[in-house]
């Protein structure tokens, strides 16, 4: 078996039902895709990701359950994402506006504004996000 634990790891959303979901989404390959802000990686002085990253996909229980290996990386406009990136984050939205309600209300929530050290943090139409497409390597459960 392959040895993953010097790889990074991935979180998505934060421990509960969003990341649950997300996860199994993750794993049955409806999600391939996913966004974040630029500021985040900013903020938490991480590196942007790279095509060719893997990253060690972590669930609510704090447990590895995949693998998964950065295909494309782009930024782009929070007015500009498509609707086949919306479609690929496994959500199951239809819509671009679908998707942006979504994300704007986990990007105003409480539990972002205090990973952001900014009770007031909010996006717009020019808050740039950081696109990734991914595709999974290996299940780890």
């Amino acid at each position: 078996m392959t040895d993953y634990s010097a790889l990074p790891s991935c979180e998505f959303a934060f421990p509960g039902p969003l990341r649950d979901q997300l996860v199994a989404a993750v794993l049955d390959a409806s999600k391939t895709s996913t966004t974040a802000t630029l500021i985040e990686y900013e903020i938490e002085q991480e590196d942007l990701p790279v095509v060719g990253l893997q990253e060690v996909v972590i669930d609510s229980a704090g447990k590895p359950v995949a693998v998964i290996e950065m295909t494309e990386i782009r930024q782009a406009r929070l007015a500009e994402v498509d609707l086949q990136h919306a479609i690929d984050e496994g959500e199951g939205f239809t819509t671009v506006a679908q998707w942006r309600a979504a994300h704007e209300e986990f990007w105003h929530s409480q539990d972002m504004r205090d990973a952001m050290s900014d009770p007031h943090f909010s996006v717009g139409d020019d808050t740039v996000l950081v696109l990734q497409r991914f595709k999974v390597i290996a299940r780890l459960s």
